[in-house]
């Protein structure tokens, strides 16, 4: 599986070029259970790494666009009165779909925003007063556009705190993009993309993980990481104990797709912008855009040993 693995990494950097770091993050993240959160400019390849990684691990897909109209009832489902058996039905949103592509998330209200969480943290939905179950596996991934553009609602910290990871793709190196503009087009690389990892082979990844050794004194690093966002004067508060789950969750995540059945400092360090960035404030920086230069600064603060 661990081959399959590498496969799907490579399979997905042929379509999505020059983002290799990127794609391994997305794929910790899914082994790890959490979810994704993509902020960047319009055009960046965000789609496009969604639907590559819903064909490579074999998932059925759907993509909600959030609007500023949007409702409730357009993500979860709604249910209709049926005349003939005089009863109301349940008509299935597309949140029942394995991966979710929220996409421009911030351009939708609170309201509609927050359809989501209950989704996200316990795999199910309430409608109607019923509950129902999400398939398994069950991913999440947001796009959202910079909050200094126009018409956007920012996500409040409760439900950044969600996603386990926030990435930003950024612009393609000059020969990535020369590769991109010489190539065939993007939906021609998807079209191309076959799965590689089937259910029950990502079903027992995502169970391999909790089993990846994080020794004491990778577990103190950890602690040691957190526990300095608490007492430093930079941090307009620390990062909670889910964070400190989440790093420990994405390191050994990350530590399988290095081919290592343990943990190593090196790993916590791959995945901890990722982690901690969308969930620090700078004390001085009220508007929250500093969760990237504070992931740096943490490094470099707190040493592995």
């Amino acid at each position: 599986m661990k081959d399959a693995l590498s496969a799907a990494q490579d399979a997905i950097d042929k379509v999505l070029l020059g983002k290799s770091h990127s794609i391994k993050l997305a794929l910790a993240c899914i082994l790890a259970k959490g979810h994704l959160l993509i902020e960047d400019l319009p055009g960046m390849g965000k789609t496009t790494l969604s639907q590559a990684l819903a064909r490579v691990l074999g998932m059925s897909y759907q993509r909600i666009q959030f609007t500023s109209d949007l409702l409730p009832g357009d993500i979860l489902g709604t249910s209709v009165f049926d005349r003939n058996s005089a009863q109301f039905v349940f008509h299935p949103g597309p949140i029942f779909a394995e991966l979710i592509l929220a996409d421009e998330i911030n351009r939708a209200t609170p309201k509609s925003q927050s359809a989501l969480l209950e989704a996200m943290e316990e795999g199910q939905v309430t409608v109607d007063g019923a509950t129902r179950q999400l398939p398994d596996p069950f991913f999440v991934i947001a796009t959202q556009n910079p909050v200094s553009q126009s018409g956007t609602f920012a996500l409040p910290e409760s439900q950044l705190d969600r996603f386990l990871m926030r990435l930003s793709l950024g612009y393609p190196s000059e020969a990535a993009e020369k590769n991109l503009l010489m190539g065939a087009e993007r939906r021609t690389r998807l079209d191309a993309v076959e799965p590689i990892l089937g259910h029950e082979q990502l079903r027992a990844l995502q169970a391999q993980v909790p089993q990846v050794t994080a020794s004491e004194a990778l577990v103190d690093y950890i602690l040691r990481l957190v526990n300095h966002t608490r007492n430093s004067d930079s941090c307009a508060w620390g990062l909670s104990p889910r964070a400190s789950l989440g790093l420990l969750a994405a390191a050994r995540a990350w530590a399988l797709l290095e081919q290592r059945h343990y943990v190593i400092p090196e790993d916590v360090q791959a995945v901890l912008p990722a982690v901690v960035s969308h969930r620090l404030r700078a004390t001085n920086d009220p508007t929250g855009h500093g969760g990237d230069s504070l992931a740096r600064w943490l490094l470099n603060e707190v040493s592995p040993v």
